[in-house]
């Protein structure tokens, strides 16, 4: 069984009531909204990872202030051949602030859109669960930062 394990940083942003998000287009081409930022390079430190990821995304500029938690989520998945893989996903999630930059989308990335969105209107977005884990750390700042939306079964 092949096995692949993916390290990333996301940024919680809030600012006035609003929460800045970048579209997702999966392989399928299905969108969905997520926090900015993304896999860490080999070499790269995590806080690194988060301010590049976001300038790329979205074009701002970030300061991480606060580490809110650490998101694992593991999922199994069938190669072309049919034989089976297992995936793990470790997502560092931060509170940062914007610091620079302007608004602008991503070209040539895994993102087509970035935008401020109210914090009431989230839960009518199409959205991955990422967004709900990285508000609910924002929100409570659990003291191992771990989020009651990450489930034991997913890793």
């Amino acid at each position: 069984m092949k096995k692949e394990l993916r390290v990333a940083a996301y940024a919680v942003c809030v600012r006035d009531d609003e929460i800045l998000l970048a579209r997702w287009v999966d392989g399928a081409g299905v969108r969905r909204w997520t926090l900015p930022g993304g896999g860490m390079d080999h070499g790269e430190e995590p806080v690194d990872t988060v301010v590049r990821e976001v300038e790329e995304e979205t074009g701002h500029l970030t300061e991480p202030v606060a580490l809110l938690g650490i998101d694992s989520i593991r999922r199994g998945w069938l190669n072309r051949l049919g034989q089976p893989g297992d995936f793990q996903g470790l997502r560092i999630i931060y509170e940062s602030r914007i610091t620079g930059g302007s608004l602008r989308n991503e070209t040539g990335g895994s993102t087509d859109l970035a935008a401020w969105h109210p914090l009431a209107s989230v839960p009518d977005l199409t959205r991955v669960e990422l967004v709900d884990i990285g508000l609910q750390l924002w929100r409570e700042r659990p003291p191992v930062g771990r989020s009651h939306l990450s489930h034991p079964a997913n890793g």
